[in-house]
């Protein structure tokens, strides 16, 4: 059974920091591409930040070069966002999706609030 599971979300104020984790299961996790996206309410889905399988090639959307970082643990079956000096317009629901020729999986999301 494929599942993705994203955890490490919450309230935080800003300038503050907190790391996503999405643990995959169920499929061979280190030949997919991952990315993670966000969403606010009333706004269009982000794409923030992807890694590659292969090299781990990375990029990140302009709204959040230099303050996230995107990596992978591939023995952990894990992929993180490590995310420092948030802001209000960080607050969304964040989303870990890995893509790959087999298939194209999707978490629940984890809900990440940037307030003072």
């Amino acid at each position: 059974q494929v599942q993705l599971v994203e955890s490490g979300g919450g309230l935080v104020q800003p300038g503050g920091s907190l790391r996503l984790s999405c643990l995959a299961s169920g499929f061979t996790f280190s030949s997919y591409a991952v990315r993670w996206y966000r969403q606010a309410p009333g706004k269009e889905r982000e794409l923030v930040a992807s890694i590659t399988s292969t090299y781990a090639i990375r990029n990140y959307a302009n709204s959040v070069k230099g303050r996230f970082i995107i990596s992978r643990d591939n023995a952990k079956n894990t992929v993180y966002l490590q995310m420092s000096s948030l802001k209000p317009e960080d607050t969304a629901v964040y989303y870990c999706n890995a893509y790959g020729s087999a298939g194209d999986y999707w978490g629940q999301g984890t809900q990440v609030t940037v307030s003072s």
